[in-house]
């Protein structure tokens, strides 16, 4: 009888760095490092949430649209990753445009479970 591997629903651990500069200054820069790329995505629109916590203090909970959260990124002078490929261990960058999509995929797939 074959065996046939079972699809792991686990949270694939790579560690990922993410490289954030708000503004045009280099004083701006600024990295946090986290245990998975997921945890990173989570990351980012936490501090998307912050920023608009920030915003509006007197609002008791916040709610936004995906494209807003698209144009806040759009708007941060360079934002980009290292994910740590575990074959070869090498960081490889990811750009604005490819965290745009893995979030958009995480945020469907968060909307699908709940």
């Amino acid at each position: 009888m074959p065996i046939t591997k079972q699809k792991s629903h686990k949270r694939k651990m790579v560690h990922t760095i993410l490289l954030i500069q708000p503004t045009v200054r280099p004083d701006s820069r600024t990295w946090s490092d986290y245990e998975s790329t997921t945890d990173c995505l989570e990351g980012i629109c936490k501090i998307y949430e912050e920023f608009l916590k920030k915003q509006n203090p007197s609002m008791a909970s916040i709610t936004y649209d995906v494209s807003h959260l698209y144009e806040f990124i759009d708007k941060l002078s360079d934002l980009s990753c290292l994910i740590l490929n575990t074959e070869t261990c090498q960081y490889v960058p990811h750009n604005k445009d490819w965290i745009k999509e893995k979030i958009f995929v995480m945020l469907r797939t968060q909307a699908r479970n709940d």
